[in-house]
């Protein structure tokens, strides 16, 4: 039976719970910094599936003892209350069960990182810009409804408006496993506010997000950092103009999946205050080295399951923004709704949604649940 299956799976969840709930307090393993907050991770996925097990198991005990009622119970009263019983079990079950079932797909380590997001221009000149710029305007608003920060890392402006690239931080919860889905190449048909003759032109933009680097996770030997400063350019008063409040690092490091050492050059001139702007460079630099370290770890995990929503591919073509007929449409999941408005000033909560349950359906067909 399906449940049979299913309770299988779920053997040992609840002594593991128990396990990480000690571990957690142990003095010895909150000195291990790397190992508490792997075991912290566990325990919150841990947490909710434990919850919806032990419902589970209650479930399945009340059907089990309300079909033993009524086949041995004369009493009308009894017959009713098992009856009841056995409505609200049956009712309640294929749901929890599902719930269950989505549950145990191995959840991606790192969606619960933070997350870097980078919008870069592509083929369209200065709309392929304006186009980055509304992107950017997207993901903001749609990061303040989800209660997320936005820090803008670096820039550069499109002679005409919006951005060659631009590069910012999200800050919050859950928020590279959901942003993940937003990697790839976005496309635009519009007629650009040049255009004399009232063409629509076709532009896009490229999104890559990648899940911020905490401290532990790469190792950088911070002495060999080679700092300069520099004013600030663009606007921002007496102070950007005399004040050095403007970071550039350079880090030579060897790259393990080519065997060569790269020079990493970032830049950083966010904030009038130096000290802060060292400290996102360096955050930077140690996101740069973790998605690189891990490519090769990415590119096992999509050579044994690419899904049709995340293949990796950086390159792919994944959506396309049509403005005559007020039409957004995602490639990977045949998507299209017809309120291109509402979706660039960040109601892109439905289409994340609809990305996630293809994806997870996908993965559900391998877990023979």
């Amino acid at each position: 039976m399906a449940e049979n299956t299913l309770l299988s799976r779920l053997d040992g969840i609840e002594s593991r719970f128990e396990e990480v709930s000690t571990l957690i307090t142990d003095p010895a393993v909150i000195a291990d910094m790397k190992r508490y907050v792997r075991l912290n991770k566990e325990y919150k996925s841990l947490e909710s599936l434990t919850a919806a097990t032990r419902r589970y198991r209650q479930l399945l005990d009340n059907e089990q003892e309300a079909r033993q009622i009524l086949e041995t119970e004369n009493d009308s009263e009894m017959r009713a209350m098992a009856r009841e019983q056995l409505d609200e079990a049956t009712a309640a079950l294929p749901k929890l069960e599902e719930e269950i079932k989505i549950m145990l797909i191995p959840a991606d380590p790192e969606d619960a990182r933070n997350a870097i997001v980078e919008i870069r221009g592509g083929t369209g000149g200065d709309e392929a810009a304006l186009f980055a710029g509304d992107l950017f305007k997207m993901y903001s608003r749609y990061c303040e409804s989800k209660g997320w920060q936005v820090s803008v890392t670096s820039f550069s402006e499109g002679t005409a408006g919006g951005f060659k690239e631009i590069v910012f931080a999200v800050t919050g919860d859950n928020v590279y496993g959901t942003l993940k889905y937003e990697s790839g190449v976005h496309r635009v048909q519009r007629v650009p506010a040049t255009e004399t003759q009232g063409r629509v032109h076709t532009s896009a933009a490229t999104v890559a997000v990648l899940p911020e680097a905490e401290a532990f996770d790469v190792e950088i030997n911070e002495g060999e950092i080679k700092w300069e400063t520099f004013r600030s350019g663009g606007a921002g008063g007496q102070n950007v103009n005399k004040v050095e409040s403007g970071v550039r690092l350079r880090y030579m490091w060897h790259n393990p999946v080519t065997g060569q050492t790269d020079e990493i050059l970032i830049e950083c001139t966010e904030t009038r205050d130096q000290p802060k702007n060292k400290e996102r460079a360096l955050s930077r630099l140690r996101t740069y080295i973790y998605d690189r370290e891990h490519q090769k770890y990415v590119d096992d995990i999509a050579s044994r399951r690419k899904t049709l929503v995340s293949t990796g591919d950086r390159s792919a073509k994944i959506r396309t923004y049509n403005f005559p007929q007020g039409r957004i449409t995602d490639h990977r999941i045949n998507y299209t709704i017809y309120n291109l408005p509402a979706f660039l000033d960040g109601d892109i909560q439905d289409c994340i949604d609809q990305l996630t349950i293809a994806e997870n359906a996908e993965k559900l067909k391998e877990t023979n649940l």
